[in-house]
């Protein structure tokens, strides 16, 4: 056998060609230790403050702090990026972004091997820094209205985010993996406390960097609109400052050689293990313990056990990219979600892609509380909670957050302005005459749909719902003004909400029928067009980039969107006057018609109606899920990175970091296929997400019940073995001459 051979060669003396062939033999006795050969002094590594901590691991942590700025920052405005930049769908925005983030999380493995097989981590993390802020810079420059057109725009997108991809996810398992290795093995302890301290620097990182670039966007104004340059510019310089300060600390740093081409002979150790069992079939070749034993005629049994531990591990992640499809919505599915509701909480105002600042801000709280109070308490009450027993329970909170989120999406749908169907029409009256109109429907079923007079400027939110017998439908209106009847005529078209605008005085009346939003905005801003009552032209500035003339004598702009926000004094021109209008407060999703008109007694003003009303439910209410799902990561994924590089054996830290990432990828491509092939409702989308995870959820915990953790004396018991073997031989050699 192999291992017996490799005894035997470590028992025969070699002796160099050039020496005497007299050789003299000391006595050893038992006591006596073997000499070693002389080794270079031990570096010794700076500390922090007297503690087990390496000082090095100080400038690996403030790196990863301003890397996850850097790609959480840029990742929070992303998704709106696409929508309004680009001008894609939904769907398709939901989609790109997931897929960007599945290859995000592909790329690892790319780094695993250049750092395990090649360059080491440290310059794997140096090399691919450089192409991450060469990735950035790309993409800002795609995001400069100014640049080239919309192709040019979604080409440059496409670039930068490929190579951001590249950079972020090729240093990933790299940056968690080195910081790990500057750790002796006694400090287990210590290095496992690193790991909570990593995914704190993380999550502070992304609690700053997804308040404050939404806050770029959409409060700086540049070329004419949100500053999607500078917010994903300043996450750039973030980058660059990540690979400074891990520059920085070279000379600090412990750096392990690479191990060769580590993934290649794992990948041929088990293909040779599988073609040498499938060539000796017969029953009379002897079983062997392990499928991995067959590579034994070829590979060191050092290796066979290595593979052996990671197989192991590989196999238990199988189940877990459905724990990052929930997870990673946050900033698609959850993001769109918060678009339909009011981001008005009393002491603040959020957007809808700041409330995902939750998420890292209860990552900061979570984790110092589980590590100093939860583990422990449940520690004192008998119960081992093991590192697979915690992702198991995360996987059952995530799946709880998720039934949360279609809670709120069915709250949220009820309170949403219903769509006209198939063959249904919403109508309703706008009376901007100086009198009361009565209107009447000549050919329409229901002639009495407007029962009661129209009174002048009357506020009706609600529309009146019509039946059509085909999918456009001519009607006749009968408008009664004082002692005058007119009959005017308008097409309506089924699934359209609109408002028939009444004008006229003493002399007559008319009307004109206009055609209404359907649904809030799909940002939460919202949405205003102006009636045009003057006999003169009116340009009005809403914002200092936003602006808008409406034509004279009942002349209807096309709708505006706005931030949310108070707008008491809107400036207006006409050709020879000047003025301001009071709009009041255009709230979240909202639609407003405003007409301008000029009252004998009050001057020129605006009066406002509703086309649709603003979000009624408080973003607020995402809350719940939002610490559901927080505390679901902070036990499965702070839990999977410290097992996942406890168990990897020493030359396979990062391959085994590089597959935990992989699973994050394979989550995404599930959201990402979900969103292209999916007809369900959005409700009924995170129910079937939660579902789906919590069965997940009882094949790992099946899974891992038969899992036996790795221990390094069964990884290294080879070696341990060759050397006890090597010094019991040496115990009683006797003096003598020896003649060849």
């Amino acid at each position: 056998m192999p291992e017996e051979r490799a005894i035997e060669e470590l028992d025969m003396n070699t002796f160099p060609t050039k020496e005497s062939k007299e050789t003299l033999f000391a006595l050893v006795s038992p006591e006596e230790e073997l000499p070693r050969p002389s080794s270079p002094p031990k570096k010794t590594a700076w500390k922090i403050c007297g503690s087990n901590y390496p000082l090095s691991i100080a400038f690996i942590v403030v790196n990863e702090f301003c890397e996850r700025f850097s790609y959480y920052g840029m990742k929070a405005v992303l998704t709106l990026y696409f929508l309004y930049f680009l001008h894609w769908s939904e769907d398709t925005s939901t989609s790109v972004y997931h897929a960007f983030s599945s290859l995000c999380y592909f790329t690892p493995l790319l780094g695993a091997v250049m750092a395990d097989s090649w360059l080491g981590k440290f310059r794997t993390i140096i090399y691919l820094s450089l192409v991450y802020v060469l990735g950035h810079l790309i993409k800002s420059l795609g995001a400069v209205p100014i640049v080239g057109g919309h192709l040019m725009h979604m080409v440059l997108s496409m670039i930068g985010l490929f190579l951001i991809a590249l950079g972020t996810g090729g240093i990933k398992p790299c940056v968690s993996a080195f910081g790990g290795d500057q750790f002796e093995e006694e400090h287990a302890k210590e290095r496992s406390r690193f790991f909570s301290v990593f995914y704190l620097a993380i999550n502070a990182g992304s609690l700053i960097s997804t308040f404050v670039t939404p806050m770029l966007r959409g409060d700086v104004q540049c070329f004419g609109g949100d500053c999607y340059a500078l917010a994903f510019g300043v996450p750039g310089m973030l980058m660059v400052l990540a690979l400074v300060v891990f520059a920085l600390g070279t000379k600090l740093y412990k750096k392990l050689p690479p191990e060769g081409n580590i993934v290649v002979k794992v990948f041929k150790c088990i293909w040779f293990a599988i073609s040498n069992r499938l060539k000796n079939r017969s029953s009379e070749i002897p079983k062997r313990e392990h499928w991995l034993d067959w590579a034994e005629e070829k590979y060191s049994k050092q290796l066979i056990l290595e593979v052996k531990a990671l197989t192991r591990v590989l196999f238990l992640y199988i189940p877990l990219p459905m724990f990052w499809a929930l997870l990673d919505q946050q900033g698609s599915r959850w993001t769109l979600q918060a678009t339909r509701m009011n981001g008005n909480v009393g002491f603040f105002v959020f957007q809808p892609d700041q409330i995902q600042v939750l998420n890292p801000l209860l990552v900061l709280i979570f984790i110092p509380t589980f590590d100093l109070g939860l583990y422990p308490l449940i520690k004192m009450c008998g119960i081992n909670l093991t590192s697979i027993r915690k992702m198991a329970t995360g996987m059952i909170l995530a799946s709880l957050a998720f039934a949360i989120a279609a809670t709120v999406e069915i709250k949220i749908n009820e309170l949403s302005p219903h769509k006209p169907g198939d063959k249904e029409v919403y109508l309703r009256i706008l009376n901007l005459a100086d009198d009361e109109v009565k209107v009447s429907l000549m050919d329409y079923h229901n002639s009495s749909l407007f029962p009661e007079p129209i009174k002048p400027f009357q506020k009706t939110t609600d529309h009146s719902k019509m039946l059509l017998t085909t999918e456009s439908q001519n009607f006749h209106f009968q408008l009664q003004y004082h002692n005058i009847s007119v009959t005017s005529e308008h097409i309506l078209e089924e699934k359209n909400r609109y408002s028939l605008v009444i004008h006229g005085d003493q002399s007559g009346v008319s009307s004109i029928l206009m055609k209404d939003m359907v649904t809030s905005t799909a940002n939460g801003m919202a949405a205003v067009r102006f009636i045009n009552t003057l006999d003169k032209d009116v340009n009005l500035t809403l914002s200092r980039d936003v602006s808008i003339s409406v034509g004279e004598d009942y002349g209807i702009s096309a709708y505006k969107t706005l931030e949310r926000g108070n707008y008491h004094h809107v400036q207006c021109r006409t050709e020879d006057k000047d003025f301001s209008l009071d709009l009041g407060l255009l709230d979240f999703g909202a639609a407003y018609v405003l007409a301008i008109i000029n009252r004998s007694d009050q001057g020129l003003q605006a009066w406002k109606t509703e086309d649709i009303s603003p979000n009624q439910m408080s973003i607020a209410w995402q809350l719940p899920q939002y610490v559901v799902v927080t505390a679901a990561e902070v036990m499965f994924s702070v839990t999977g990175l410290e097992f996942s590089y406890a168990q990897a054996p020493a030359s396979m830290k990062s391959v085994l970091q590089a597959a935990w990432l992989f699973t994050v990828a394979m989550g995404n491509i599930i959201v990402l296929i979900v969103a292209q092939t999916s007809a369900l409702a959005q409700w009924a989308e995170f129910i079937l997400f939660s579902c789906l995870l919590l069965i997940v959820c009882l094949i790992f915990s099946i899974m891992g019940y038969y899992y036996i953790p790795a221990k390094p004396e069964d990884i290294y018991g080879l070696e341990d073995t060759v050397l006890s073997h090597i010094k019991e031989n040496t115990k009683n050699l006797v003096t003598k001459k020896t003649k060849l």
